[in-house]
């Protein structure tokens, strides 16, 4: 059964506060959803907009509340979190869409790559604590991506294990630089901004940018799909 939050308004973006996070939780388990939803409400700036207990009651909420952020569950009745998340994320270019962030078990999962092709953002396993709720949150409302290591070794895994027909390099990626080249290996490796900066030997405002002309020169949403092209290209493959 969907909800929405008492007092928030389900309609267009000039209902929504600036500087409050609203977020969407989808889950089939009730207990799951209202303990999300409990430590997310009690945080500032930060609002619970609804909850969905599938995804094809994930993707109709999206577009009547406009969510932020949404807490997506993998495996859902109906519609999975993966589809839902293809669908609300499919829009035209320029088109204002939440961030995802995946509720999964690296152990039982199988869509860590896909669920990054389709344009998560991250993922969070769904014993996280309370403040690494909190924290998945604020990360993907602010634009980045909540890349851990353990993805990216989950990532690396997904390559060794299935052969993939390689794909030749996209034309944009001829456009980078040398230097954006360079960084873009070693977002795909799994290093954050302050790891990258030390080195290259570099500011970590020189680093923000190079990742910020990455994904616009190549129209990535985030480092999560930087990392998926970075391999899906060869530009950099497990083990190198």
């Amino acid at each position: 059964m969907t909800s929405a939050a008492p007092g928030l308004a389900q309609g267009g973006e000039g209902s929504r506060e600036s500087d409050v996070t609203r977020c969407l939780i989808a889950d089939d388990q009730a207990m799951v959803r209202e303990g999300f939803a409990a430590v997310l409400a009690a945080q500032p700036g930060m609002a619970v907009a609804g909850q969905a207990a599938d995804g094809a009651e994930a993707a109709r909420l999206t577009a009547a509340l406009h969510p932020d952020v949404i807490l997506m569950d993998v495996r859902m009745p109906v519609l999975d979190g993966l589809e839902a998340t293809r669908q609300i994320l499919s829009g035209p270019p320029g088109t204002a869409r939440p961030r995802v962030l995946m509720l999964t078990t690296f152990d039982l999962d199988d869509y860590v790559y896909e669920a990054l092709r389709a344009g998560a953002s991250g993922f969070l396993l769904k014993d996280a604590t309370a403040a690494e709720l909190v924290h998945a949150v604020r990360v993907v409302a602010a634009g980045d991506a909540l890349l851990a290591p353990s993805v990216t070794r989950r990532l690396i895994e997904d390559f060794t294990r299935v052969p993939r027909t390689a794909s030749p390099p996209p034309a944009a990626l001829s456009a980078l630089t040398s230097r954006e080249t360079e960084v873009l290996t070693l977002i795909a490796r799994g290093l954050s901004n302050t790891e990258i900066s030390a080195a290259l030997v570099i500011a970590d405002q020189t680093t923000k940018t190079h990742v910020g002309r990455i994904l616009a020169k190549l129209g990535l949403r985030d480092r999560a799909q930087a990392v998926v092209l970075a391999y899906e290209t060869g530009l950099i493959t497990p083990g190198r």
